[in-house]
C-alpha cells in the first residue's frame, strides 16, 4: 500500500508504470514529440514554401476581385463583364425598384454554399481563422477556400454590406493550412503557414504589404520571431508583386495633396481636436460591435436560415432603393469604396449626410453579417470612420471654428481610429490606412486617434470584434504578444534549493518518521556510488495514514529514473527544452563540469517551477 502511494505521488505525473518502466502513453508521448520535431523543416524551405504561398495567393486575390466585379455586373445590369471599379458610385440598374431582390437572390445562393458545405464561410472570417490558430492547430478545411471565395463574391456582387478582406484572409489562410497539411510539419509551423496566407490575402487586395504584415503579427501569431516573421513578410511581398502586376501601383484612394497639421500654433489644437475625434470614434467602435452581435442575436431567434438571411437581405435591398431615391446612390450596397472616395476627394461633405450614411451603413453591416452574410468588416469599418472624421470636420467647421479644417484628412484619421477601435489591431490599422491613401501627414493625427479610440473602446468594451465573436463561443484568445523574460532566467534562480539528498539504501519508512512533521511534499534526489541515481516527489503526510505498517522498501527501490540534469547556469528555455525532450518531470541542478557527483546538486525544477517562473514573469505586464 505504501509503495502504491508513493508511486501516485511521483511516477502518476511521469506517465511512468508501477514497475518503473514507461507506460505506453509515455511512449506515445515520446514518439509524437520526436515524429514532430522530425518533420521540422529548415527556415530555407519554410521560407520558400512561403513564398510559393504568397504568389498563390496573389492570384486568388486578384481572381476574386474579378469574381466581385462578374457577379455585381450580373446583378446589377445583367452583364457578363469582369471590368468593376469599387471606387466609383454604382449605375442606376436596368432592373429599377426590382435591384431591391439581388441581395434576396444573393442570400439563397449564399445560404446554400454555406449551410451545404462549409459552415466555418459564414460571417467575416478572421474568428474562425484565429479559432483555428489557437484551438484546431491551425488545420482549416481545404473546401474553405472555394466555399468562401464564391459565397462571398456572390454576397459582395449582389450588394451585402460586406468587406472583400475578410474573405481573402480566410481564403489565404486556408491555403496556407492545406499546404502545410499536405507537407507534414510541426503544428507551429503549419500555424506560420496560415498566418502568411492572411498577410498575403490582405496585402494583395488592398496593396499594402506592410499592413499585411503587421495584421499578421497582430491578429494571427502567437509568437514573433525571425523564424516565424521571414515566412510571413516574403509571403506578404510576393502576394503584393503579384496584385501590382494585374491590378496595379496605385494605392486604394486616390487623395489629393492636402495638409492635415497646421504649421502654426493651430498645430496643437489640432492634434487635441484629432484626439476628440479618437474619443468619438471609440465611442462608435464600441458600439459598432455591440450592435453587430445584437443583430445575430436578434435574426438567430428567427427559424430557419433561408428565412433569416433573405429578410436580412430585403431590409437591406429596400434600405439601399430608398437612398437611391432620395439621394440619388445605393451607398450602402458591397464595400462602399466609392462613398469613400467622394469624401476624400471632398465631393460628400454635408454632415446631415455624412451622418446620415454612418447610420445607414452601421445598421446595413449588422443586418447583413447578423442575418448570415459572409464578408468582412475592414471596409465596412474604414466606411463608417471616414463619414464619422469627416462629419466631425463638417460640424466644427459649421460652428465657425477659427480654425482651418481639412474634411479629408479627418475623414483620412477617422478610418484608421475605427478600424483600430473596432478590431483592436493598432499598428494594422495606422499602417493600413497610410498605406491605402499614401498620405504621409496623416500619420501624426493617426497614431494619436488610433490609441484614443483603442483606449474608449475598450473602456466600453473589453473585446473586439473579432474576440468578442469567439468568447461567445467560450474561446478566449489573447489580447497581447508577451515577450517571455523568464524564460533568460537561470536554472538557479527558479530552481528549488530546499531539497534532500539521500543515499539510494536509505529506508523509506525511515524517511517518513524523520520527515513525518512536515507534513508537505519534498523532493528528493537518491544518490547511488556517488552519482545520481533518482528522483523521488514526496508528500511526507502519508506516514499519519501508515501507523504501523512496515513497507521495507528502501529509496532506490521507489525512485524514479524519469529525470534529466541540468547546469545552474543553463537558461530556463534550455531547461524547459531538456525536460521536453526527455519527457521528464524533474530536472536536477548541478554545479560544476563533468560527471556530476553527490556533492554537485543544488536544486531542482519541476514543471510546476516553470510554471510558477512564467506567473512571476507575466506580473511586469499591465492588465
Amino acid at each position: 500500500m505504501a509503495r502504491s502511494d508513493t508511486a501516485t505521488s511521483s511516477n502518476s505525473r511521469t506517465g511512468e508504470s508501477d514497475d518503473g518502466k514507461p507506460s505506453a502513453q509515455d511512449a506515445s508521448h515520446r514518439g509524437a514529440m520526436e515524429d514532430e520535431e522530425s518533420h521540422r523543416l529548415s527556415l530555407l524551405v519554410l521560407t520558400v514554401l512561403a513564398l510559393g504561398l504568397g504568389v498563390v495567393t496573389g492570384f486568388g486575390a486578384v481572381l476574386f476581385r474579378d469574381l466581385i466585379g462578374l457577379l455585381h455586373n450580373l446583378f446589377f445590369n445583367g452583364t457578363f463583364a469582369v471590368a468593376y471599379d469599387a471606387n466609383v458610385f454604382t449605375a442606376p440598374s436596368r432592373w429599377g425598384g426590382f435591384i431591391i431582390l439581388a441581395p434576396v437572390i444573393g442570400a439563397v445562393l449564399v445560404t446554400f454554399l454555406v449551410n451545404n458545405f462549409a459552415p466555418e464561410a459564414k460571417g467575416h472570417g478572421v474568428p474562425e481563422v484565429m479559432d483555428a490558430i489557437y484551438y484546431r492547430e491551425g488545420k482549416i478545411r481545404p473546401i474553405v477556400a472555394l466555399v468562401k471565395s464564391l459565397a462571398s463574391a456572390i454576397a459582395i456582387g449582389s450588394g451585402s454590406s460586406v468587406g472583400r478582406e475578410g474573405p481573402i484572409i480566410q481564403i489565404g489562410s486556408a491555403l496556407g493550412s492545406t499546404l502545410g497539411q499536405i507537407i507534414h510539419m510541426p503544428v507551429g509551423q503549419r500555424i506560420v503557414m496560415v498566418a502568411a496566407g492572411a498577410g498575403a490575402g490582405i496585402a494583395a487586395t488592398f496593396n499594402t504589404p506592410i499592413g499585411g504584415v503587421m495584421f499578421a503579427i497582430e491578429l494571427m501569431m502567437p509568437e514573433v520571431s525571425v523564424s516565424t516573421f521571414l515566412p510571413v513578410a516574403i509571403a506578404t511581398g510576393a502576394a503584393t508583386f503579384v496584385g501590382r502586376w494585374f491590378i496595379g501601383q496605385q494605392p486604394a484612394f486616390a487623395v489629393p495633396p492636402l495638409q492635415a497639421l497646421a504649421t502654426d500654433g493651430n498645430a496643437v489644437v489640432l492634434l487635441v481636436l484629432y484626439a476628440a475625434l479618437g474619443g468619438v470614434t471609440g465611442v462608435a467602435a464600441a458600439g459598432f460591435i455591440r450592435s453587430l452581435h445584437l443583430a445575430e442575436d436578434w435574426f438567430d431567434k428567427i427559424p430557419g436560415r433561408y428565412t433569416r438571411h433573405t429578410l436580412g437581405m430585403l431590409l437591406l435591398g429596400l434600405l439601399m432603393y430608398v437612398l437611391f431615391v432620395t439621394l440619388g446612390q445605393y451607398y450602402v450596397d458591397g464595400v462602399g469604396y466609392a462613398t469613400i472616395e467622394s469624401i476624400l476627394v471632398g465631393h460628400t461633405s454635408a454632415v446631415w449626410l455624412l451622418g446620415l450614411l454612418l447610420a445607414c451603413k452601421a445598421a446595413a453591416t449588422s443586418i447583413s453579417l447578423g442575418s448570415g452574410s459572409s464578408g468582412g468588416i475592414f471596409s465596412p469599418s474604414l466606411f463608417m470612420g471616414a463619414t464619422l472624421g469627416g462629419g466631425f470636420a463638417a460640424l466644427l467647421q459649421a460652428t465657425g471654428i477659427p480654425i482651418p479644417l481639412s474634411i479629408p484628412a479627418f475623414a483620412m484619421v477617422g478610418m484608421g481610429a475605427m478600424v483600430g477601435g473596432g478590431t483592436g489591431a493598432v499598428m494594422t490599422a495606422i499602417t493600413m490606412t497610410f498605406e491605402m491613401t499614401r498620405e504621409y501627414d496623416i500619420v501624426m493625427p493617426m497614431i494619436l486617434a488610433v490609441a484614443t479610440s483603442v483606449g474608449v473602446r475598450r473602456l466600453l468594451s473589453r473585446e473586439n470584434i473579432y474576440t468578442l465573436k469567439l468568447v461567445r463561443r467560450g474561446r478566449a484568445i489573447p489580447k497581447a504578444l508577451h515577450a517571455n523574460m523568464f524564460l533568460v532566467r537561470h536554472a538557479r534562480e527558479v530552481m528549488d534549493a530546499d531539497i534532500l539528498v539521500l543515499q539510494a539504501e536509505h529506508s523509506f519508512d525511515g524517511f517518513l518518521r524523520e520527515h513525518e512533521a512536515e507534513g508537505r511534499l519534498r523532493h528528493v534526489v537518491v544518490i547511488k556510488n556517488g552519482q545520481i541515481f533518482g528522483v523521488l516527489r514526496v508528500n511526507t503526510g502519508l506516514r499519519r495514514g501508515l501507523e504501523g505498517a512496515h513497507t521495507g522498501v528502501t529509496l532506490a527501490d521507489i525512485a524514479s529514473r524519469d529525470y534529466t540534469i541540468v547546469g545552474e547556469n543553463m537558461i530556463v528555455s534550455d531547461v524547459i527544452e531538456r525536460i521536453w525532450r526527455k519527457n521528464a518531470f524533474m530536472a536536477v541542478v548541478v554545479q560544476g563540469h563533468g560527471i556530476p557527483r553527490e556533492d554537485d546538486v543544488v536544486g531542482v525544477i519541476t514543471r510546476e517551477h516553470v510554471a510558477n517562473s512564467v506567473a512571476d514573469g507575466l506580473k511586469i505586464y499591465p492588465r
